[in-house]
């Protein structure tokens, strides 16, 4: 994916590219947060478990510039992480509903993404950017992908797909997410593509 245009060479492509940040589809490609709501019981164990993972308050929440090399990141840890983590439920492997942990060999999507966020706080980027969300799968099986905040739009990094996409470019519906000013709490999201869709 390129996320640089040949536009921003020259001024007439800047104020087309600025102008562009006004439309509907760019306003659509960051999420609808509402207010706050139930943490997954998951998460509450892991934060029992490892809870400075869960105590990471942030004032600046603005979201980071996405450049060549943070892009290159998402895709390096995007890749890595698919790749070294084989599939596994929670059930199969620790023979417990929910288990959310750092995976080594073995994982279910919870620990993709739990993988993923360290990986990339690791590499210099804000907890306030890197978002455990939980959906729903056009099946409607839960699902959990790393919701990566950037001025341009909210990608998803997820273990079904190497392609990392903005979120409403994904088929799935969107539920809930770590709060970005607070890494133990959680918001909805207003996910209204169906809706509007059909109307």
């Amino acid at each position: 994916m390129s996320f640089v245009t040949k536009a921003f060479a020259k001024p007439a492509g800047i104020l087309v590219a600025l102008a562009a940040l006004a439309t509907p589809a760019q306003a659509a490609s960051k999420m609808p947060i509402l207010g706050i709501t139930t943490q997954p019981i998951g998460h509450t164990q892991f934060c029992r478990q490892v809870p400075e993972e869960c105590s990471v308050r942030s004032r600046h929440v603005q979201a980071p510039v996405l450049t060549r090399s943070r892009w290159a990141d998402l895709v390096k840890v995007n890749n890595h992480a698919n790749l070294s983590v084989t599939p596994v439920t929670d059930n199969d492997y620790y023979g417990v509903e929910e288990h959310w942990t750092y995976p080594t060999s073995y994982g279910d999507c919870e620990d993709y993404v739990l993988l993923k966020r360290h990986m990339l706080m690791q590499r210099g980027w804000p907890a306030s950017s890197l978002l455990i969300t939980v959906v729903r799968q056009p099946n409607g099986d839960g699902h959990a992908v790393l919701t990566v905040r950037t001025q341009r739009a909210d990608f998803v990094l997820d273990n079904l797909n190497m392609k990392i996409r903005k979120w409403n470019d994904t088929p799935y519906h969107y539920v809930k997410r770590q709060s970005q000013f607070h890494s133990g709490r959680w918001t909805k999201i207003a996910d209204n593509r169906g809706k509007l869709a059909r109307n």
